[in-house]
């Protein structure tokens, strides 16, 4: 008898043991099932990108609430540094990584993922009571911009404008905005010293719009959401027209070389977190719709079906 019961006893216990091993891989599925998660995605980076990121992580917090995903500001080169320690899961960044931060995470160890967001045009921006300036060519920027340049007021860049002196405001150099613009128009020589310089893009449209002799730059979507305090100016380009930043003319190529690509890079290790798995696929599926509502230029589809290749074939 008691063989009997030990047997029975035997038996059940084993069909107990199916059933909770069951119901653990039922939830580990769950988390890419819709399942509620919790935990922290560790994000900074770049302002230009925080706009898109912030709407997506908004987004999310509607569907899992216990997830907790702070974008930080650091800018490209700020939140590369920290990226490349192993200090945050994703590095928004207004320009592609650069062969010394890919260094520095080698050295540490990151394996990381570069995912495409959106489109963006860097935007020139004056005083809205600027009535001379209708158009600036890449060779005025310059005169404006570089360190090198003699011209000191407007009268300087073009004849028959104002005897008035140029008031610089400019991304600073940890931005992908500034890394960006001193790339394709300074071809990387100084800027003027005297430039007034913030990482805070509210910080550089405060400037131009309370200083009639003021010029800047920043991102489209920062023009978008300021168009009511400051005058765009319309670039002569690669096409050798006069060209406005738009998200047809930043989508088209038109507003080149000043219409870039943003991105988000991923640390690959953060994958195997079940919330950053999830929030990445989650941003994949709407960063280009959000960026549209947000003020930027949503990317081709094969873009984002690209990025979630690369993100299947990271967690294989």
């Amino acid at each position: 008898m008691k063989n009997v019961k030990s047997i029975f006893l035997a038996l059940v216990m084993s069909a107990l043991l199916v059933v909770v091993a069951a119901c653990g891989n039922n939830e580990e599925k769950g988390a890419a099932d819709g399942k509620k998660l919790s935990g922290e995605v560790r994000i900074d980076g770049s302002s230009t990108v925080a706009p898109i990121m912030e709407a997506v992580a908004e987004e999310y917090l509607a569907e899992q609430p216990d997830v907790k995903a702070p974008v930080g500001v650091s800018g490209t080169g700020g939140g590369m540094e920290k990226f490349t320690k192993g200090e945050t899961d994703l590095s928004n960044a207004s320009r592609p990584m650069k062969d010394e931060e890919k260094k520095a995470a080698e050295e540490n160890d990151i394996e990381f993922l570069e995912l495409n967001v959106a489109y963006d045009g860097i935007s020139v921006v004056v005083n809205k009571e600027n009535d001379f300036i209708d158009q600036l060519t890449l060779d005025e920027l310059r005169k404006i911009f570089l360190e090198e340049s003699e011209a000191k007021t407007w009268a300087d860049v073009r004849a028959g404008w104002p005897n008035e002196p140029i008031k610089i405001y400019s991304p600073g150099t940890d931005s992908g905005t500034y890394d960006y613009f001193d790339e394709v128009i300074l071809e990387e020589k100084e800027m003027k010293k005297d430039a007034q310089r913030s990482e805070d893009d509210n910080v550089l449209v405060t400037g131009v719009s309370g200083d009639k002799n003021a010029i800047g730059f920043f991102g489209f979507a920062y023009y978008e959401e300021n168009k009511d305090k400051l005058k765009v100016v319309p670039i002569v380009g690669e096409s050798g027209k006069a060209v406005e930043p738009t998200k047809e003319t930043i989508n088209n190529g038109e507003y080149a070389p000043l219409s870039r690509p943003l991105f988000t890079y991923v640390n690959v290790k953060s994958l195997e977190k079940a919330e950053v798995k999830d929030f990445i696929d989650f941003m994949n599926e709407n960063a280009g719709d959000l960026a549209e509502e947000v003020g930027y230029v949503k990317m081709p589809e094969d873009k984002y079906e690209a990025n979630k290749k690369a993100i299947e074939d990271a967690v294989k």
